[in-house]
């Protein structure tokens, strides 16, 4: 592994050059980006997936939802269609990506849109919907070409950005030193047991404003049955399609005998793959056994339900929220700038 990182590095450092110049010339005013007219947040990471941007938007959304007529701002990543889209209910994960489905199913009062120009979705949502109070832009932290007016940063406390790399040698899209345009940082996937010692450690090596770090944790709710229901279980057979499924599965781990079926990020499962999932399920016949999986991977499979058999077996989604740590300075922070004029 060391000596793959030593070949890879010359590549890391090209591609971190090209990103730092890119940044740079939007610092010097080369490139001048469009401005967010009223109040705008970007929830966003110096590194690829599995921050946990998901439910971190979702906490915002809920928070401001009724206070705010507020629209969420999305790529729509993994969607085959492009250009700007209104998200509803009734979308399919194909046409909206898997995050804004789930967002636009969570949320009655918010709405949802997704463009991969964030400045053309901006300007559409603005010119449709000139009353919106608030933009929630879902990963758009590298995305220069709109500024926004307050960006939280996540980064996961299992790795830190701090102690990443620049890509390929590690998982970081733009050098340490993006954090300066954060107003405030998230470390995220908390364990619970994290005190006082070890959260004033990462603020040192965060070098960024202690009273501006956050910390979060994962909280599970009970999984829910979306085809048959089984009463009791003692193993699960987890199916997953995210970018990490670790904290998933430590935690269920505590409770269930687990099998886990990993698919990569945003995987578009096919019928063959719940067919193998089904007989896998099948290997488990003897013993009171359901199938799980997460929230986001079930907008992609809640509408194939009939059409793949799966309302003859005991399919599950386990949903999540988060908690955060001094939360009220938390709140306090957002609003001071929300409620600002």
């Amino acid at each position: 592994m060391q000596m793959l990182r030593w070949l890879l590095y010359p590549v890391s450092l090209i591609y971190g050059s090209v990103t730092f110049l890119r940044n740079k010339l939007y610092d010097w005013g080369f490139f001048t980006p469009y401005n967010i007219p009223g109040k705008s947040i970007c929830v966003g990471n110096l590194s690829t997936g599995g921050t946990g941007k998901t439910p971190h938007v979702a906490y915002l959304a809920a928070l401001f939802r009724d206070r705010t007529d507020t629209v969420i701002l999305s790529r729509g990543y993994g969607r085959k269609t492009s250009g700007f889209l209104w998200v509803s209910e009734f979308s399919k994960s194909f046409e909206a990506g898997d995050e804004p489905l789930y967002y636009a199913r969570k949320f009655e009062n918010v709405k949802v849109a997704v463009c991969e120009s964030r400045a053309e979705g901006v300007r559409r949502i603005q010119r449709e919907h000139p009353l919106t109070s608030l933009i929630i832009l879902d990963d758009a932290f590298q995305h220069r070409a709109v500024k926004t007016g307050f960006s939280i940063l996540l980064t996961d406390h299992s790795r830190p950005f701090y102690r990443d790399h620049m890509l390929p040698t590690g998982n970081l899209r733009e050098w340490r030193i993006g954090k300066k345009r954060a107003d405030c940082v998230i470390v995220t996937k908390c364990p619970k047991d994290l005190d006082l010692a070890a959260r004033n450690e990462i603020k040192k090596s965060l070098s960024f404003a202690p009273e501006k770090v956050f910390f979060s944790r994962i909280a599970y709710g009970k999984p829910v049955a979306f085809t048959q229901e089984r009463a009791t279980s003692v193993n699960v057979l987890l199916v997953t399609g995210i970018a990490n499924a670790s904290p998933l599965l430590n935690h269920l781990r505590q409770s269930f005998h687990v099998k886990h079926l990993e698919y990569a990020d945003h995987y578009a499962f096919t019928s063959a793959d719940i067919q193998e999932i089904h007989q896998k399920f099948d290997t488990f016949a003897t013993e009171p056994t359901i199938i799980l999986t997460t929230e986001k991977d079930f907008m992609r499979l809640k509408d194939r339900v009939k059409e793949w058999k799966m309302d003859q077996y005991p399919w599950y989604f386990q949903p999540i929220s988060i908690e955060i740590d001094e939360e009220e300075e938390f709140k306090a922070l957002i609003d001071s700038y929300v409620d600002t004029v």
